[in-house]
């Protein structure tokens, strides 16, 4: 979820497929940002347990992302985008144990949507470019809006030492705006056909509108009606 994003621009010239993408799922990434959910969130209004909740979900779907993409290693195409360095599930570990103590394991499992999120995931082991979709949906949110949600959980919930939000904290990548380029340059790289292409937009759609509903599950549970 990417939550202070810039709208996409027209550049004059050959359209690089990092701005066609972001333009094509453009009104999806903006349905996420605007759900309830999201807006309790980002206003430091959400309850700490609608927060605690969000990183449990977060949590299945990451340990799905992240076994697909340890699979997709070394494909062509999925196989560039494979950064052990950007893995969470350890992160999620913490902040869990943190949130909800070490019997954490036993106090949580996925919604519904969840579920669903987490089916589709890993279906893209047979799908390289959905899984490109996927990892590109989740992590260049994570270091771009991810960063405010970091700091406005952690003055919201007094939250110290990045403990409860070290799944926003990437200090293995350096610099952060300097990893996006870097990975927008891999994006606009990629050797693939024009059915190819449109599948991956197709993908980060539906993978937009799998975290919305994500969202919605949580919003009927933890923010006022």
């Amino acid at each position: 979820m990417s939550v202070t994003a810039e709208a996409p621009t027209t550049a004059p010239g050959p359209e690089l497929f990092s701005e066609r993408l972001k333009a094509a799922t453009w009104s999806d990434h903006q349905a996420a940002e605007d759900h309830g959910f999201t807006r309790a969130l980002m206003d430091g209004t959400l309850p700490l347990s609608g927060y605690t909740a969000m990183v449990a979900q977060h949590y299945f779907a990451y340990v799905a992302l992240e076994e697909v993409g340890r699979a997709l290693a070394g494909d062509r195409l999925a196989g560039r985008f494979h950064y052990p360095e950007l893995e969470r599930v350890p992160a999620l570990v913490r902040d869990l144990e943190h949130l909800l103590g070490t019997d954490w394991r036993e106090r949580v499992e996925p919604t519904p949507a969840t579920r669903t999120y987490v089916a589709r995931i890993e279906q893209m082991a047979d799908r390289p470019e959905g899984f490109i979709a996927h990892h590109y949906t989740r992590y260049m949110g994570d270091v771009s809006g991810g960063q405010f949600i970091r700091r406005t959980a952690a003055k919201a919930y007094g939250l110290t030492d990045d403990a409860g939000v070290s799944f926003y904290v990437f200090d293995a990548l350096g610099s952060l705006p300097r990893f996006r380029t870097g990975y927008r340059e891999r994006l606009d790289s990629l050797e693939m056909g024009a059915a190819t292409a449109d599948r991956l937009i197709a993908e980060t759609r539906l993978a937009y509108q799998l975290n919305t509903e994500v969202f919605a599950d949580l919003g009927r549970l933890h923010t006022s009606p």
